[in-house]
């Protein structure tokens, strides 16, 4: 049973990521541009002002970025430290627990980047169209025509 779930593992975490990513950008698109509700229940956040114009910007490219699986490990790193960064410093100084301080979002988006800091993207990223190249060709051992030869491991 469990060769079948391993099997689809890289699926599964895909699928996390672009769900992941896109309700992050979901959160940074409603306060840059007024949409989905927009900021804090309306409106938007002014250009420029500290952090929460440079948050919501964060968040609408991390989580395209990282919905779309390019540059995903960046891009969730500078996510994940982002919502820490927010967590710590807008919401823990209300109370030590997230239900108490309004932080569960953060909380989990700050988790659930760092999770895809060390596993990657998954199966369906455009990451994976850049990391096409053979193991033999990362090792750079050629044969004597420049053409990659088999190296035992």
């Amino acid at each position: 049973m469990f060769t079948h779930l391993n099997r689809a593992q890289p699926y599964a975490l895909a699928l996390f990521r672009i769900v992941i990513g896109f309700l992050f950008a979901c959160h940074g698109a409603a306060s840059l541009f007024g949409v989905l509700g927009g900021a804090h229940g309306g409106g938007t956040v002014p250009v420029g002002t500290w952090p929460g114009w440079y948050a919501a910007l964060i968040q609408f490219v991390g989580g395209i970025l990282v919905a779309v699986g390019f540059g995903t490990r960046i891009a969730a790193f500078i996510s994940s430290g982002s919502m820490a960064y927010a967590y710590f410093k807008v919401h823990q100084p209300e109370s030590l627990f997230p239900l108490q301080n309004g932080g569960e979002a953060s909380a989990i988006f700050c988790w659930c980047f760092l999770l895809l800091v060390f596993t990657g993207p998954g199966a369906v990223a455009v990451d994976r169209l850049f990391s096409s190249r053979t193991p033999t060709a990362d090792r750079g051992e050629h044969d004597a025509h420049g053409k990659a030869r088999a190296v035992s491991v």
